[in-house]
């Protein structure tokens, strides 16, 4: 998700919907509704895995861009494609109405190889073969080097197995997609962490600084963002995801929603590739995320 204004419109909006759907959400911060919309269309952001791009307008600042769309009310979500509004809706619509609407205007999703290739190695191969594994993630992102799924599960995989300087040079030639592909700004999130870490030489000293110093403030956001990170980089997600909502739960919009945007990141990190099920049955939910998806959607809407 990403905060739009009339300096950045035409790039964030207008551009990008010619390489990916834009839909806009029309909001204000006194709005009930609103407050009620946007983490679920957040969450349907990250459910349909960059099949769309989520932007966000404040209506009450941006008056000259919601006078263009004619906005009359809000929220009102307008969908984008090729620089061209094609849909849209007023109000708060639940869950499943904002699904119908975004499966009847987007364009189809395919099972990507990639998903699958995710899917059986992960599943099949994870404990006896790493070899395979890393032959096959890094195969599927050389047969199709524009795939996103299948670029961000390799770069994933390399993370996780600590090759940064590896997954650094897969990266380079989709960094300037951190802007609107939300995954690979995840990505660069997780890389901004283990740097952080890598430059404290001693991270046993490092962490118990950082625990005296929110121990004698618990509103340091700056040590409780640092130990998130330090976690974050040693891949104990639950870990920075727990430290990361004690700075939500007293202060929602720290450092230009900085707490939220590293939490998202780590569920786009840690929930597992989409599982390919017959006609008719439920894809499996991942318990810890969908247990922190709930723990913040609580916090943000309390």
């Amino acid at each position: 998700m990403i905060n739009v204004t009339a300096e950045n419109f035409d790039a964030e909006v207008v551009a990008a919907s010619t390489k990916i759907p834009v839909l806009i959400d029309f909001w204000a911060p006194w709005c009930g509704p609103c407050k009620v919309i946007g983490p679920l269309l957040e969450k349907l952001e990250t459910d349909y895995a960059g099949r769309f791009k989520l932007v966000k307008i404040d209506s009450e600042q941006e008056q000259e861009l919601s006078g263009a769309f004619g906005i009359r009310s809000i929220p009102t979500c307008v969908l984008m494609i090729d620089g061209k509004p094609v849909n849209g809706f007023t109000g708060a619509l639940p869950e499943g109405q904002l699904k119908e609407f975004l499966d009847k205007n987007l364009p189809e999703g395919d099972v990507l190889e990639a998903e699958i290739l995710s899917v059986e190695v992960t599943e099949a191969l994870a404990v006896d073969d790493p070899i395979a594994i890393d032959e096959a993630l890094h195969q599927a992102m050389l047969k199709n080097p524009d795939d996103e799924d299948a670029r961000f599960a390799y770069i994933k995989w390399l993370l996780q197995t600590g090759r940064e300087d590896d997954a650094k040079v897969a990266f380079a030639p989709v960094i300037a997609k951190t802007a609107f592909v939300r995954r690979f700004d995840s990505l660069q999130r997780w890389m901004n962490a283990i740097d952080f870490a890598a430059e404290r030489a001693d991270m046993t000293d490092t962490a118990a600084s950082l625990d005296d110093q929110i121990a004698l403030n618990k509103r340091d956001f700056d040590a409780r963002f640092a130990k998130a990170q330090t976690l974050m980089a040693a891949q104990d997600w639950t870990g920075a995801m727990d430290e990361l909502l004690e700075i939500l739960m007293r202060d929602k919009s720290w450092a230009d929603d900085l707490a939220r945007k590293t939490f998202i990141a780590i569920l786009d990190i840690i929930e597992p590739p989409k599982v390919v099920v017959a006609e008719g049955q439920i894809p499996p939910v991942d318990a810890t995320v969908a247990t922190y998806r709930r723990r913040l959607s609580s916090v943000i809407l309390s």
